[in-house]
């Protein structure tokens, strides 16, 4: 998957019923397929904040966003270029692990910082979180020992922060 064929939009919207559906409509209405969805309440009860990774071009990103904003209950709408946001994903997978396997399975999560949820007799659940491309690699690398179900989060994301620190005023102090 290319990142920057795809773009994510972090719409703010009121938390109401029915915007999530408007919201999914206008894009089926359009014609772009939306690559992942994720939908929750912030830390305002008042709205939810929905991250829509779809696979455009920018000019029809641009068309969406304006349609977006006539949306009523749509408050405020960024479009997150993958240099300039922090994104996470979280999945969950139960994979084939028979007794002679389960050491290399193990060691893979341990690897990608992740965590064993279950555990049976010939097989594991797993969960890892972070960055989709780290998904990405950690399912590739699972799908040798036999992926029994997969479960996928979407991508979760947020504007990252400004590393620059404020300038600080040189003070002149008397020489004694």
């Amino acid at each position: 998957m290319d990142e920057y064929r795809h773009h994510t939009l972090s719409v703010l919207v009121e938390n109401k019923a029915g915007v999530l559906a408007r919201v999914s409509s206008l894009f089926a209405r359009r014609g772009f397929n939306i690559f992942s969805l994720a939908v929750a309440p912030t830390d305002d009860e008042r709205f939810s904040r929905i991250t829509i990774v779809v696979d455009v071009e920018s000019n029809s990103v641009e068309q969406i966003t304006k349609q977006l904003f006539k949306l009523i209950h749509v408050v405020k709408i960024s479009e997150l270029h993958p240099s300039e946001a922090v994104e996470r994903e979280l999945v969950l997978a139960t994979v084939k692990a028979s007794p002679d396997q389960r050491g290399q399975v193990l060691e893979l999560v341990q690897i990608f910082e992740g965590k064993i949820l279950a555990v049976g007799p010939d097989e594991l659940t797993v969960s890892l979180d972070g960055h989709p491309q780290k998904i990405d690699d950690f399912e590739d690398l699972l799908r040798p020992y036999g992926i029994v179900e997969l479960q996928r989060t979407g991508r979760v994301a947020l504007p990252k922060l400004e590393r620059q620190a404020p300038r600080l005023r040189a003070v002149r102090g008397k020489v004694s």
